[in-house]
């Protein structure tokens, strides 16, 4: 299959100049055996008048699709040369002009526009996917970026164990050509004999959509050492938020409303912001909480008599200006290069340091409190700032380098979730980055991923597919609030591709004044209905296969998972009246039910077979071996 034209894929930038002609000088091959597996390695070089230019290409056995790069530069010259930047894995590639949409393609990069992850491209498109911050409070993400055909696709990234300041570049130039990269823009003065080594990267080639590249690279990251934990039980448990009366809850609007979430098949209940004087110092508020620790223990004591269990919202890493810990230590901020203070755009609060160790500390207190002292078993840990943070130039805390606050960001979340978890072994710890591009570096510290304020359906679904990619198949992924759904009732997108539902309904009607989310008498059944389905299927728990269907090309859009030798399907279109393909199954015969409406297709034969159908908004079908 051809992908596209040559282009130059390693180069540097030199005085605003792009270094692209080095004359070869030769090749070599040798065995490789390391902690990725084994393979062949192939060293190529080459130089020019100012830099000799060596690449390291590494082809690994379990990952026949994937090629890792690491390309040194070594002045060989007599002057000092400066480089500007370097480009890793820069490839172009081609469509037909009769394609429409030519390419599909997953961004990675964190923007205040909260736009898809997965969009078609058009010509002139060009987004640059920095891994930095790319407003005050929003950056982060994972290193991968994704292009793809109808036939073929490309993915690039790169393979360091912590964040890096690096961008992605993705672009559409003319009608029929795309192309992506991994960039580093720095200032480096190599002495003669000075060598620049860049980061490892990779590139990815694959049929079908970008499912296959993030999950070749989750597992390459786990062989060279990142570890991810199955999650428990609870993980899977659908969720009542009380977010539904916002800020200004009362306790009785919580409290009275639990009876219903109860009956409704919901088996965690969140007290979500407001709870507290301000971000930072955490302290209950008095209004609520007259009697201080008391009326917390015995708010979560009234959660579990209901059969409930309790979650609480939380957004560490923010200090608000005028607060006890500001006042008292100043040196927990996180400073600019300017000596000025980074912005939190939602609270109006300031970063803290993730790499400072006194802020670690005295966020594990606050885990202790929240969960020894108060009695929590879960956190909602909430706020688009948490996806990234910029350097940090603070004195006080003799970082070896500004950007350790980039790169331990994931440490300050593992001090979160490994305090959680001694405290309750089964306990649920949430993030939520607000609508950021998930950050990989940080997913091994939570057990349940999140829609993260989704603005759509498809938003809830591309984002379901992209971090069971990232986390696994059988990933906990909460499908947020239904009514931040199309229509405010789409559970069928959520538990069709295996999410976890939940709901902030307030009840009952009028308990809020002008709320847009009552639980009506008409949408008690609905929500009744959806709830008697999750849990009958409890499709969480099965795993995945994301690689069977183009989230892009294929249409209608379709999603599967196998669960116990069954095989289910989630369609998904506004209007749709023709057939589908169900693709996985064995090489035998099945019985096929509209499980939600229960409604029987009759049987089929595998391996792959298709159904004629019609459907509105959703079909999710059920396939069992007769």
């Amino acid at each position: 299959v051809e992908v596209g034209d040559f282009s130059s894929s390693e180069f540097v930038v030199i005085s605003g100049n792009e270094v692209k002609d080095f004359a070869f000088e030769g090749q070599q091959q040798e065995n490789l055996d390391d902690a990725i597996g084994k393979g062949k390695k192939y060293i190529l070089t080459g130089s020019n008048a100012a830099l000799r230019k060596e690449i390291a290409v590494s082809l690994y056995d379990d990952f026949p699709s994937m090629a890792v790069y690491q390309v040194s530069y070594t002045n060989t010259g007599d002057a000092e040369v400066t480089i500007d930047g370097w480009t890793n894995s820069h490839y172009t590639i081609s469509a037909r002009e009769t394609d429409d949409p030519r390419f599909w393609s997953y961004q990675s990069g964190s923007y205040e526009s909260r736009a898809d992850w997965v969009l078609p491209l058009k010509a002139g498109f060009s987004q640059e996917n920095f891994m930095g911050m790319n407003a005050s409070d929003y950056g982060g993400g994972t290193p991968v970026v994704d292009v793809w055909n109808r036939n073929v696709g490309i993915g690039v990234g790169h393979l360091e164990m912590v964040p890096k300041l690096v961008s992605l570049p993705v672009s559409m130039m003319d009608s029929t050509t795309a192309s992506l990269g991994v960039q580093f823009k720095m200032k480096k003065t190599l002495k003669p004999g000075e060598s620049l080594i860049t980061l490892p990267t990779f590139v990815s080639v694959h049929r079908g959509d970008y499912f296959q590249t993030l999950a070749d690279y989750r597992r390459l990251m786990i062989k060279q050492g990142i570890a991810f934990h199955e999650p428990p039980a609870s993980t899977y448990e659908p969720e009542w938020c009380a977010w539904g009366y916002e800020r200004k809850f009362t306790m009785d609007q919580v409290v009275n409303t639990l009876p219903m979430a109860k009956k409704l098949g919901y088996q965690w209940a969140t007290l979500d912001d407001g709870w507290q004087t301000a971000e930072g110092d955490w302290y209950l508020d008095p209004k609520k909480f007259p009697r201080g620790d008391a009326d917390m223990i015995n708010f979560v004591k009234q959660m579990n008599a209901q059969g409930l269990k309790s979650k609480l919202w939380w957004a560490p890493l923010a200090v608000d200006p005028g607060t006890d810990l500001i006042m008292q230590h100043p040196e927990y901020l996180l400073l600019n290069e300017d000596g000025s203070r980074q912005d939190i755009s939602w609270w109006d609060a300031y970063y803290l340091c993730p790499a400072y160790p006194p802020v670690q500390e005295y966020t594990r207190n606050l885990v202790k409190t929240f969960m020894q002292t108060w009695g929590f078993e879960g956190l909602k840990i909430d706020g688009q700032h948490l996806n990234g943070a910029p350097p940090c130039y603070n004195p006080a805390h003799q970082h070896a380098y500004p950007e350790e606050s980039v790169e331990k960001m994931p440490e300050f979340f593992k001090v979160i979730y490994e305090t959680a978890i001694s405290i309750h072994p089964n306990a649920v710890v949430q993030i939520c980055p607000c609508g950021t591009a998930f950050s990989f570096f940080t997913m091994p510290y939570m057990n349940q991923s999140v829609s993260s304020d989704p603005e759509s359906s498809w938003q809830i679904r591309l984002k379901g597919k992209t971090l069971k990619a990232l986390m696994g198949p059988n990933a906990a992924y909460y499908g947020d609030h239904v009514e931040l759904s199309d229509g405010r009732d789409d559970f069928a997108t959520t538990v069709g591709i295996g999410g976890i539902i939940g709901t902030k309904f307030t009840w009952p009607v009028g308990a809020k004044k002008d709320s847009k989310v009552d639980l009506t008498a008409e949408r008690e059944p609905v929500w009744a209905k959806w709830s008697e389905v999750y849990h009958a299927k409890m499709l969480p728990a099965g795993t995945y296969l994301g690689s069977l269907y183009d989230i892009g090309f294929d249409k209608p859009e379709a999603h599967a998972i196998q669960k116990e030798g069954k095989m289910y399907y989630a369609f998904y279109a506004n209007e749709w009246n023709g057939e589908v393909e169900l693709r996985g199954l064995e090489a035998r015969s099945y019985r096929v039910l509209d499980y939600v409406n229960q409604k029987d297709y009759g049987s089929v034969s595998g391996p792959a077979a298709k159904l004629a159908v019609q459907f509105s908004r959703n079909l999710l079908l059920e396939a069992v071996p007769e």
